[in-house]
């Protein structure tokens, strides 16, 4: 039977065109709309590490001045100084991985003849970035751990880089000059960016902006006196001028990450890193001694907040219109389904149940609302097409994943049988009696 009214249905889409294709038309649009921005939306907010969003860490620590300063404040900012960053990272006895990240940006010099000198944003990192965040490799390996410790030069490149530079060749082994420094690939990083990019979300390429160009050694960086891109905030002036007063301020301007081996020792890093404050404090060091706080991943993006109240704004208002282009849809379906009342009447007359009857207009109206999400699907990557356009953020996320495509077409069957509850109700009420004495 399901078969039967289906193919009604779709014969009833050609029975008065005009009205069809604007109810098609009108639901279109209003699906296309917000879908649009609920993709944007799902791509903002999605988990970029779902498999161990849980136990990554982002350690906040209150090194602020005690001066103008009122208990259960927030911290002046929640990048991490230097000085607490190694300290951490050296003593080895919290999580399982520890990451330093900090950007840079440097000055390439290719080789080949065609090319001339550019800037490069990227990372300088120590190696456990590569396994902590589950970097893909195209050719090569992080630098180890050695090469870390001793400040190698050493480089990974991106694959956008590393076929600039090189061609499609394995350029590993290969050199590249940076900042005046001459540099050994040891690896090159396939295609990788989670989006929103939670591992260097404060400043650097944004949270939806392109991969990072390279990543070289942390010590490395450090010892070539590499200034970082990006913020940083100094609550003191320095004592000592240069590069290495930043190195032993109270500046903030390093970001760092801690992978436990599980969700469920949140408590044990905590109190590992309380007790780090209370050492420091007693050295002279974190005069405030508040508790360290800690955020997973899914709290950072909030904390920084990644998806702003505009975005669900937006959302809001999209689904507002939906709700609009869903009211004027029920008002042509009242029109189209009165003119069949005579036909009602007679179905009713030969036997026909209400619910048969309902039954039948419900299919038709999905009908309606999947040839209108087709339509709407279409008009919603167009869309999104013509979003990418305006800047590289905005490349990454406009466009739909596999999840997002099935729900444009639930979402509009389901407003076109919800559209049509009314109009079908409406004309179940026939009364056959009367509608045969008037033919």
């Amino acid at each position: 039977m399901f078969g039967y009214y289906f193919k009604l249905g779709v014969r009833s889409l050609r029975r008065n065109p005009a009205l069809t294709a604007l109810m098609v038309i009108t639901l279109a649009v209003g699906v296309a709309a917000s879908m649009s921005t609920l993709t944007i939306l799902h791509m903002m907010s999605g988990d970029p590490i779902p498999q161990k969003s849980q136990r990554l860490f982002v350690p906040v620590l209150d090194s602020g001045p005690k001066e103008g300063w009122s208990p259960g404040q927030d911290p002046d900012d929640i990048q991490m100084t230097y000085r607490d960053a190694t300290n951490l990272y050296d003593a080895g006895k919290v999580g399982e991985r520890r990451a330093i990240i900090y950007g840079v940006s440097m000055a390439v010099e290719p080789e080949r003849k065609d090319l001339g000198a550019f800037s490069e944003q990227g990372l300088a990192a120590t190696h456990d970035i590569f396994q902590m965040f589950e970097v893909p490799f195209k050719y090569g390996q992080p630098w180890t751990a050695a090469e870390d410790k001793g400040a190698a030069d050493v480089v990974v490149l991106s694959t956008g880089l590393a076929e600039r530079l090189f061609g499609n060749v394995n350029p590993v082994g290969k050199r590249v000059r940076m900042k005046g420094v001459s540099w050994q690939v040891v690896g090159v990083a396939d295609h990788w960016k989670p989006l929103p990019r939670y591992y260097h979300i404060i400043s650097g390429n944004g949270e939806y902006g392109e991969e990072e160009g390279f990543y070289v050694p942390f010590a490395t960086a450090i010892r070539h006196e590499t200034q970082h891109s990006g913020s940083m905030n100094c609550n003191e002036r320095n004592a000592i001028p240069g590069f290495n007063g930043i190195l032993q301020s109270n500046c903030t301007w390093i970001q760092f990450w801690i992978e436990a081996a599980s969700a469920g020792d949140r408590g044990d890093v905590s109190s590992y890193l309380d007790n780090y404050v209370h050492e420091q404090n007693r050295m002279g060091r974190f005069p405030r001694n508040q508790p360290a706080k800690l955020y997973n991943v899914m709290e950072w993006l909030d904390l920084n907040k990644v998806v702003g109240n505009d975005n669900r704004l937006a959302v809001w208002l999209a689904f507002g219109f939906l709700a609009l282009c869903l009211v004027n849809t029920i008002g042509l379906l009242l029109a189209k389904f009165s003119v069949r009342a005579p036909e009602v009447g007679i179905r009713r007359a030969l036997g026909a149940s209400r619910r048969e009857i309902f039954t039948q207009f419900l299919i038709e109206t999905a009908v309606v609302g999947l040839v209108g999400g087709a339509i709407g699907l279409t008009l919603a990557y167009g869309t999104l097409g013509l979003l990418s356009m305006g800047s590289e953020s905005m490349k990454n996320l406009a466009h739909m994943d596999a999840s997002m495509l099935a729900l444009t077409l639930v979402l509009s069957i389901a407003a076109a049988i919800l559209a049509g509850l009314l109009p079908t109700w409406r004309a179940c009420q026939v009364t056959p009696a009367l509608q045969l004495k008037s033919q």
